[in-house]
């Protein structure tokens, strides 16, 4: 055990580093370095995640919090490859793990490329996340351009979030913010008042603010903290579209929310060679 860390496999194979301390519990899945559980002591877990029938190595898992990167959603111009990037089903190595004298534990993870790969990230990068689980979840998302050419960066923290019934909730935070509706074809339009969910969402605010999500059913607030974001992503299929994803059953929309940290669509960023970007956020 390393500063209350412990690596397990589950049934199916998948390397799963189980972190616990005074402060919180979490388990993070060294496939795509995906925070698939974080819960404060005494709480239930702050994330949504499908059951772990569905953890399966080489596949990508719904819920937690997965790594989108280098690009967000389908590729820009090759839609064969794959959705949300390379990152959240490539293998992941812990560096190094300590506990704090707050009590919480710090994780550095990196990414390990592979030649494969290459075929759809040409660019030398390197990527870490360096996660704290305490009271607080911190993650810290750093990309480098190791190479001598500039390489465009989509990224987003595609974090789902537990709520009680998500067409009770609100989400405060983005009031006033422009999106793209992705459900109305990409027109843009205008936040009024807090975002609720009563259809198919689809949505990417222009936002570098805090959000905060009220479930008054749960009796949580969730405060999602965030900087070098410049994209918040909100997202919820809806009844049709779930009753079609079997990792997520016909009924397990009511029980979640997607919130994303990122820079995506017009926030994409460019990095000069040697150039390095962080994006942090804090629940």
């Amino acid at each position: 055990m390393m500063s209350g860390v412990r690596l397990q496999h589950n049934a199916a194979g998948l390397e799963l580093l189980h972190v616990a301390n005074e402060r919180a519990e979490a388990v993070i899945a060294l496939q795509g370095a995906q925070i698939l559980h974080w819960a404060p002591r005494g709480a239930s877990s702050v994330l949504w995640c499908t059951s772990d029938s569905h953890w399966l190595p080489g596949k990508a898992i719904r819920g937690g919090i997965p790594i989108c990167w280098p690009w967000f959603a389908a590729h820009g111009s090759q839609p064969a490859f794959p959705s949300h990037g390379i990152a959240r089903t490539a293998p992941w190595e812990l560096d190094h793990s300590r506990l704090n004298s707050n009590g919480a534990t710090q994780l550095l993870l990196r990414m390990k490329f592979s030649e494969p790969m290459q075929a759809w990230w040409p660019y030398p990068s390197d990527l870490e996340l360096h996660a704290t689980v305490g009271t607080q979840l911190e993650l810290t998302l750093i990309t480098r351009n190791r190479g001598n050419q500039p390489c465009s960066i989509g990224v987003a923290l595609h974090s789902y979030f537990a709520v009680s019934d998500v067409r009770q909730i609100e989400i405060a935070g983005l009031e006033d913010s422009a999106y793209i509706d992705k459900t109305d074809h990409g027109v843009r339009k205008r936040q009024t008042g807090p975002c609720r969910i009563d259809g198919e969402t689809d949505r990417i605010y222009q936002s570098d603010s805090a959000c905060r999500i009220n479930d008054p059913g749960g009796q949580r607030r969730i405060r999602i903290e965030k900087t070098g974001s410049r994209s918040t992503v909100v997202w919820n299929p809806w009844r049709e579209k779930a009753a079609g994803l079997d990792d997520l059953g016909a009924e397990g929309y009511l029980h979640m929310v997607c919130v994303e940290s990122g820079n995506v669509a017009d926030d994409v960023l460019t990095l000069a060679p040697g150039e390095e970007t962080q994006a942090m956020g804090a629940l």
